[in-house]
């Protein structure tokens, strides 16, 4: 492989990395501002507070989208493995 091909399969692998991890990420952000909002109007400053509720949504949300983020995974590696397959 040359370098510019190189390139383009660790460009395509950061580009699915984002991709994969965009929803849990996106949940995350969502119940941590949703919870810091909670805690600035009670005016409750427990640190762990934050916690229990980001698991549970990220677990939910990671058993959502398996089956999307698993054939995002499989296209890549059909891709990288055509790659080496073709020369």
């Amino acid at each position: 492989m040359t370098g510019p091909e190189t390139l383009d399969v660790a460009r395509d692998a950061i580009w699915t990395i984002v991709i994969v991890s965009a929803p849990l990420m996106v949940v995350g952000l969502v119940v941590g501002v949703a919870v810091s909002l909670v805690q600035a109007l009670t005016q409750i400053q427990e640190q762990t507070l934050v916690f229990v509720p980001k698991i549970l949504a990220i677990f939910v949300t990671l058993v959502l989208t398996l089956p999307f983020m698993a054939d995002v995974l499989h296209a890549e590696m059909l891709r990288i493995s055509s790659r080496i397959t073709g020369g």
